[in-house]
This record gives C-alpha cells, sequence and structure tokens, in this order.
C-alpha cells in the first residue's frame, strides 16, 4: 500500500508545523484512508555503514552455517591491546552478501524496532559486537531474506552518497522520519499518489491544496501535438465488454541524456521513503512521477524501438521477456505495446515491446549507454490490465494504479514532467515532437436526487450542503430542471462515481461519519434465527461441551490430499470445482469433504506438539453434478429478474454443510487418578450419536468396510430409518495415518449437517414428567448370529421393553466356544421405571420376557443361558 512521506506530501498542500505521522494518519482516516503502518525512527542510536573486510563461514551442530565477520565501521572500530583502531568481529547468518560489500551496522547502545536492544553478546562462540542488519529489522518493510547491501539497494558514491565506513546510517536511509502507510480501498485508486493523498487531506482539513496534476502546474505551457510526433496506432480487435484496452496514448522523446548521469539525492531519498529502489535517472524519473501524480509512464530506449508503435491483443504462441528476466507465454487477452520494426511484407507491430499497464520487456531497457529516450504515459482499461496482471502473478506499481483506475486527463501533464526532470538532471534536449492519441470520453453525468443522502444515511443534509460537498471532490453540479435533482458530472480522476449511492457515500464521508447517528434497528416480530440456525448452534455447543475444539480451515484443497486419505479415482468426492483464480496454484479446487482440510489442521497441531487433540468443525462443501457449470454473465447496475436469478442459482454446485470431528490421543488424559485412555472408534461413533440425539433424529448405525479415509474393520455408516446416507465415523485407516504423520489409530467422523437438520422434528421439545418412583435393573443376554448388526438387537430390544424402559446400553459382547460357532452374545443393561407405582418382580419378568420374544422375532436371538 501507498507510502506517504510528508515532505513530499507539503509540496501539494499546507501542512501544519509539527506534523506528526500519526496526526497525519488521524486526519486522513477522517476521509477514508486507514493507517496500514508507520515506519522509521523506531531506530536509535549508532547505526553506521560498515566495510565487510574480512568473512569465514563456520558450520554449526544445528546444520546452519553462520558468517564470522570482520567488518571496518571507521571511528566506531574496536581497540585491539596496543589502543589501535580493529575491525568489529560480528557474527551474521545472512549468505547475501561478500567482502568489500557496504552494509548497515547497528551497534552496541543502538535500538531497533521492537524494541530490540543491541549489545555485545555471545553466540556461536564468538562475542558478537554488533549486528548486520535487514531491511526487516530497522523497519524498512518485510524483506528478511538477507541483510541491506548498499551497493544493491541503489546507493554508491558516485551517486553522492557517503558510505565511508562509520558515516551516519539513519540519515543515509531517511530511517529518521516517520512514513505512514496507508490502505486504500479498490474503488479510490486516485489516492495510490501524493496528488490524491493531498486532496483528501485538504478535504479532512480544510487546508489549502495546488493540484499538481493541471497544465498550469507545469514551468511552462504545455505543447500540442505536432504531426510529426512519434507514431502511435489502437488496434484493438477483441475488446473485452466492449471497452478498448487503450483510450489515450501519449509519447515524447528527450535526445541526449547523458548516460552517466545520475538521480539527485533529494528524489533518490524521497524514492527509498516511499518503498521504491532507486536504479537509474530515467527510471527514477518515471517512478517519481507515478508516486507524485498517480499516472504510470514508461521510458524506452528509443533507438531499440521502431515506428510505429501499435497497442493490441496478443496473438497465439508470442512470448515476451520481461525487465524481471521472466519468459512469458502471452495470452490472446493481454494488451500489448508493440513497435513495426521494417519487414519484407510490411506488417506492423510485430515486436513487442511491454505488457500494457503492467511491465516492459527487457529488449527495450534503458540501458547505461542509453542516449535517447522515448517516454509513454498512457491510459488503460482497468479490466484488461487486472487480468493480465493477475494471469501473469505479475502485480506490479503500474498495474496496481491502472486497474484501479487512472485520469485520463494526466497522461500529457505526466509525460512533460519526465521530459522536464530527464532535461534538467540529465541534461537532455526536448524533442519537439509530440504524439497525443486521444479517445478518451467525458464522465457520464449522474441524476441525484437530493433526498437520497437522507434515505440511505438517516442524517437531514441541506440541499446546499449536499451540492458543497460535490462541488469539493471536483464534481460539476447543476440543477437537472427536475425539481429535488442534481446533474453531478464526476472529475477525471474519480470513475468509480457512476450511481447515486456513490454520492451519497462521498457526501456521508467529507460531512463526517461521526455526524450520522447510532440507531438500533427494532427486531420486527416473528423474526430471529431460523429452525436450521438453531439447530447448527445446538450441535456446536454440544460438540464444544463433549470437548471439542471447534476450528475453521480454508475450503481450498488439491488433488495430492484426497490421494493422502485413498480417495478412489472414481469416488464422487474427486468430482470438485476448479478455481479459475486459485489464491495457491497447488490448491486449486474446493473441498468436497471437511475432513480432507480438517485432517491438515489436526497435522499441523500434532507437528507442534499437540498430540491429544479434539477437533470439530461446520462448513460448507462443494459437490458439482455432472456436467460443466455455465453460469450467466449477468449486466451491473441493475437488479437481475427472477429468470435471471434462478439461472443462476441453477448453475451454482450443490454445497451442503457438514460437520465433521477428528480425535487422536488420548481422550481421556493420564493424571493423579490413574492411567489415560486413547480415543477409539467407539468415541467417533459416540460424537455421532450425540449429534443425532441434539437435533432428536434417530439413526442407524452399521458396518462399511468401503468408506475411505477409514479402516475397512472399524467404519461405521450412519443413515436415518428411511436409509438416507448420513455419513461415516470410526476409526482412520492405517495407511492415511502414515500419510498425514497422525498418531497411531487416530479416528474421525463426518456427517451431513443438512441431512438431520431436514430430519429433525419441528414440534418443540416437551419436558418428560419425572418419576418419584425407584428405578428397577435388568440384564439381558441375547444371542445372535455373528453377522447380525448389534443396532438392529437394540432396537428389538427397545422395542420389546415397552414403555417401561427408561435407559438402555450394550455393555458387553461376547464370542467363543460357549456361545457355539458363528454366534455372538450381545449383553444389554435396561433401566425400567415407572411414573406412577413401584414396579414389582412380575413387572421387571414381563418386560424381560417381552424383550426376550421381541428380539427372536426379529433377529432371531436366544437367550444366553
Amino acid at each position: 500500500m501507498p507510502y506517504v512521506v510528508t515532505e513530499w506530501l507539503g509540496e501539494h498542500t499546507e501542512l501544519p508545523d509539527g506534523l506528526t505521522a500519526e496526526q497525519l494518519a488521524a486526519d486522513l482516516v477522517r476521509v477514508g484512508l486507514e493507517e496500514e503502518a508507520i515506519h522509521g525512527t523506531d531506530v536509535t542510536g549508532p547505526v553506521v555503514v560498515g566495510r565487510v573486510v574480512a568473512m569465514s563461514p563456520e558450520p554449526q551442530k544445528n546444520g546452519k552455517t553462520i558468517n564470522w565477520c570482520q567488518v571496518d565501521v571507521g571511528e566506531h572500530n574496536a581497540t585491539d591491546d596496543e589502543g589501535n583502531l580493529v575491525p568489529r568481529g560480528i557474527v551474521c547468518g545472512a549468505h547475501n552478501f561478500v567482502v568489500g560489500d557496504e552494509v548497515v551496522v547497528a551497534l552496541p547502545g543502538a535500538v531497533l524496532p521492537g524494541p530490540f536492544p543491541i549489545a555485545s553478546r555471545k553466540t556461536y562462540g564468538h562475542v558478537s559486537d554488533g549486528m548486520i542488519c535487514s531491511a526487516r529489522e530497522l523497519g524498512l518493510g518485510q524483506d528478511h531474506e538477507g541483510i541491506i547491501v548498499l551497493e544493491k539497494h541503489g546507493f554508491s558514491a558516485e551517486l553522492g552518497h557517503d558510505l565511508t565506513p562509520g558515516s551516519d546510517a539513519i540519515a543515509l536511509l531517511g530511517l529518521g522520519q516517520k512514513v505512514l502507510e496507508i490502505n486504500v480501498t479498490p474503488d479510490r485508486g486516485y489516492c495510490f499518489s501524493y496528488r490524491g493523498v493531498a486532496r483528501e487531506f485538504s478535504h479532512s482539513t480544510g487546508a489549502a491544496f495546488t493540484d499538481p496534476g493541471l497544465p498550469s502546474a507545469l514551468d511552462a505551457p504545455l505543447p500540442a501535438p505536432t504531426p510529426d510526433g512519434f507514431p502511435v496506432e489502437v488496434s484493438d480487435d477483441a475488446p473485452i465488454y466492449g471497452q478498448v484496452g487503450c483510450d489515450r496514448f501519449v509519447t515524447r522523446v528527450v535526445r541526449g541524456i547523458d548516460p552517466a548521469a545520475v538521480s539527485p539525492q533529494w528524489m533518490q531519498r524521497r524514492l527509498t521513503l516511499s518503498g521504491m529502489r532507486p536504479i537509474s535517472l530515467p527510471v527514477d524519473v518515471s517512478n517519481y512521477v507515478m508516486l507524485d501524480l498517480g499516472q504510470p509512464t514508461h521510458c524506452y530506449d528509443l533507438a531499440t524501438v521502431e515506428a510505429p508503435i501499435v497497442v493490441r491483443r496478443a496473438r497465439a504462441g508470442e512470448r515476451l521477456v520481461t525487465l524481471d528476466d521472466v519468459d512469458r507465454a502471452l495470452d490472446p487477452e493481454d494488451l500489448l505495446i508493440t513497435a513495426s520494426p521494417a519487414l519484407a511484407d510490411g506488417e506492423e507491430g510485430t515486436h513487442v515491446l511491454g505488457l500494457a499497464g503492467v511491465m516492459g520487456g527487457a529488449s527495450t531497457e534503458v540501458s547505461a549507454s542509453t542516449t535517447d529516450v522515448l517516454v509513454e504515459a498512457a491510459h488503460f482499461d482497468p479490466v484488461t490490465i487486472a487480468r493480465t496482471a493477475r494471469r501473469h502473478k505479475l502485480a506490479s506499481e503500474a498495474s496496481k494504479r491502472f486497474e484501479r483506475g487512472v485520469d485520463p486527463q494526466l497522461a500529457a501533464v505526466a509525460a512533460q514532467r519526465v521530459v522536464d526532470l530527464l532535461v534538467r538532471y540529465g541534461g537532455g534536449t526536448a524533442d519537439p515532437a509530440v504524439s497525443d492519441l486521444d479517445r478518451t470520453t467525458a464522465p457520464v453525468p449522474v441524476l441525484f436526487p437530493v433526498a437520497e443522502a437522507e434515505r440511505l444515511t438517516g442524517v437531514a443534509y441541506a440541499p446546499e450542503r449536499v451540492g458543497e460537498l460535490l462541488a469539493l471532490i471536483g464534481c460539476g453540479v447543476e440543477n437537472s430542471g427536475e425539481h429535488g435533482v442534481l446533474r453531478v458530472v464526476p472529475p477525471s480522476w474519480r470513475p468509480d462515481l457512476t450511481t447515486p449511492a456513490d454520492l451519497v457515500e462521498e457526501v456521508a464521508r467529507l460531512d463526517g461519519y461521526d455526524n450520522i447517528p447510532t440507531v438500533l434497528p427494532p427486531s420486527p416480530a416473528g423474526t430471529g434465527l431460523t429452525p436450521a440456525q438453531r439447530g447448527r448452534r445446538t450441535v456446536a455447543r454440544a460438540l464444544a461441551d463433549a470437548g471439542f475444539v471447534e476450528v475453521l480451515t480454508y475450503p481450498f484443497v488439491a488433488d495430492a490430499q484426497l490421494d493422502a486419505l485413498l480417495v478412489g479415482a472414481d469416488d464422487p468426492r474427486r468430482r470438485a470445482v476448479r478455481l479459475v483464480n486459485p489464491l495457491s496454484d497447488e490448491q486449486n479446487a474446493m473441498r468436497t469433504s471437511l475432513l480432507v482440510t480438517l485432517l491438515q489442521a489436526v497435522r499441523r497441531n500434532v507437528g507442534r506438539g499437540l498430540t491429544d487433540v479434539a477437533v470439530v468443525e461446520q462448513g460448507l462443501v462443494t459437490r458439482p453434478g455432472q456436467g460443466v457449470l455455465a453460469a450467466p454473465s449477468l449486466p451491473g447496475g441493475a437488479r437481475p429478474t427472477e429468470e435471471q436469478l434462478a439461472a443462476l442459482a441453477s448453475a451454482l454446485p450443490d454445497q451442503p454443510r457438514h460437520v465433521a470431528g477428528v480425535l487422536a490421543g488420548e481422550h481421556v488424559p493420564t493424571g493423579w487418578w490413574g492411567g489415560g485412555r486413547r480415543a477409539d472408534w467407539a468415541d467417533a461413533v459416540e460424537a455421532v450419536r450425540l449429534v443425532a440425539d441434539t437435533l432428536r433424529v434417530p439413526v442407524v448405525v452399521a458396518a462399511d468396510p468401503d468408506q475411505r479415509p477409514w479402516h475397512p474393520g472399524r467404519c461405521a455408516r450412519v443413515t436415518l430409518a428411511d436409509g438416507t446416507l448420513v455419513g461415516h465415523a470410526g476409526e482412520l485407516h492405517p495407511q492415511v495415518v502414515e500419510n498425514l504423520d497422525l498418531p497411531a489409530r487416530t479416528v474421525a467422523f463426518e456427517l451431513d449437517l443438512d441431512v438431520l437438520l431436514d430430519a429433525a422434528p419441528a414440534e418443540p421439545v416437551e419436558a418428560t414428567p419425572v418419576s418419584a418412583f425407584p428405578a428397577a435393573k435388568e440384564d439381558v443376554a441375547l444371542v445372535v448370529d455373528d453377522a447380525v448388526p448389534a443396532a438392529d438387537v437394540r432396537a428389538a430390544v427397545e422395542r420389546g421393553a415397552g414403555e417401561l424402559l427408561e435407559d438402555l446400553r450394550l455393555f458387553d459382547v461376547f464370542t467363543g466356544p460357549q456361545v457355539g460357532e458363528g454366534k455372538k452374545s450381545l449383553a444389554f443393561s435396561l433401566r425400567l421405571r415407572a411414573a406412577d407405582r413401584t414396579l414389582t418382580a412380575e413387572d421387571i419378568a414381563g418386560v424381560r420376557e417381552g424383550v426376550v420374544t421381541a428380539a427372536a422375532e426379529a433377529v432371531g436371538a436366544t437367550l444366553r443361558a
């Protein structure tokens, strides 16, 4: 995000004396520019330039190699026993520097951001007498890959920098000044410039503002286009959404630049404080004007560019090596800047110069021998630039501005500013030839009902106040001829102002959000949580009460994650929605199972030493049907019709809500009371029953040997009474446990929560009267075939016991010669109670007889002798 150097900002708006970065942040946040960070001045004490005079790599037992360095810091050097100055010994873990490099050294007594005080300390067998610093350690950014090598960061004696060992590095790097970094929302791209920020500061404080983007701000009148200007053509035969990719293209030529000319130190300092590295005079001037005005420009080596320039879309098979030395395959949607070398067939635009609005090509880069420069300042379609930048993963400073919208009226002024600076500091001469292809259109007026401001904000703004605020941001405001309606023409730098609601936002922002009253809207009668929302929350509370920790994982997965879970190639979970623009190329699909991402969270926790884990997640999974999804493209600025909404909904994949949990390690911890108990398949099944009981939905649990990632002999299939699949639970397959480095015999469950919610009864829970009479206990052991599910036997016992049954529990399963081959004994404990009497022996015997009869009829059970 943009950095704001106070002294630079002060060139465009009047600043109060002693303005601090903190006060500047407070002023800007009132108009919607939030503080991202404040950089600098957290560095105090001796921070100096050092020259590495010797270094010795020393491998350590932990596998790391450190460098024992001798660093010359001038008058700050150490003294030997004879009083002579000698280089300081410093331990450094970075490896991006060599002997002879100038570096930044924090000496004992310095304090770096954190705060992190520097002192002489013994480490790796040496006394490290200071620290060689990286950019992040000095608060200059997030680069922590290596230490600052001053020459690589654009500092050299030839450029006028004092790199004498021992000289002050705080002044050199501009660390003595606080710099504000602001957060700019996508609709306010004009604030990616000092021009835009100064305008907003003026709105916030009432300070005078001088617009540097006007032709009147130049030192001389803006030259008009000439017939001999460098020829430019726009040939966009495939515009996106009908919007031509380039509607303005200005070129200027500066000849006779001294290749040895360097950027003035004030410019380099401002660029550095604004987060950009000085490179060369033409590049620095181009970057400086971009930061100042918000208009990206580009400098080409004129000797490498053949007329005419043609702006066009890429052709199949074209490639380009960009300035970052990456060879890129171009897409037909990419907008290109091309030149026209002399060819036999006369075809134009065959020499690709760069990706328009994103990055130039290496073949026309300004070099150390460049004397003649072609300056480009253009206006490009934001959608085109945004797509190209994302397609090539190339978020350049230019693309950040173009994709948010650049003022189309800036191009000529910005090009002239570049020319003026190159002439002043490079000794060149401005060529009188000027080219300006201008096909821009005026902003579309917005008819704005003044009452809309009060309707949307609740503040009764006077019509005069509304007009005053809109004029303040640069809008043209006049009566439309209709009562209470203004005709508002947005300024050229605000392409986001297209509807009355946009104008209301500006009125509220400039009048002050604090002036909008806080009103708690009353809740309409009969509203509240839906039954499904109440059910989801109840399930979450029940699982939390049972010891689970609720987590939230990202829904993006890779095919390799399904491979680790042994999911078959023909499994429906392999059919996933693929993302066109994923955050990670490796995780480019939407999850079809919660366990895929939940197990990764467990894996990370286990890898960090948390071996006893019980986590649960509720979330959506994406289950596309057969065929290709084809969502309609709806126009913006208008409410879709019911038919359009229905077509959009029908194109969406099914997204059921699931609940999944994983238990690993000890479920009951070891303590003074004795040994603990590891989680097993029964705990996963019990969690399933807890979810079902919470929603009052009866479920059937049966063995399922074919569902991965579960163990074939310890997996339960969970269904409704009508056979509808709800989910699975049990112990994970040993190979899955090994693939994910999980504790042995980790267990898990996953249920389709929407299925359970749909089956949940709508009637409220009725309290059951509590009997004051004593309970009776009875145990029954039934012998059945080994293949009979225990759930079927339990259901028969429950039916046979009748209304006297209060609780039923399976407490023993036995196999052996005592019950016969192919048989098993299931022992149930019954708790019986009547609401109106104490049970007699005859009552209990009747229940026992009913249980045996029902079990015999249902599953062929016999009473174990």
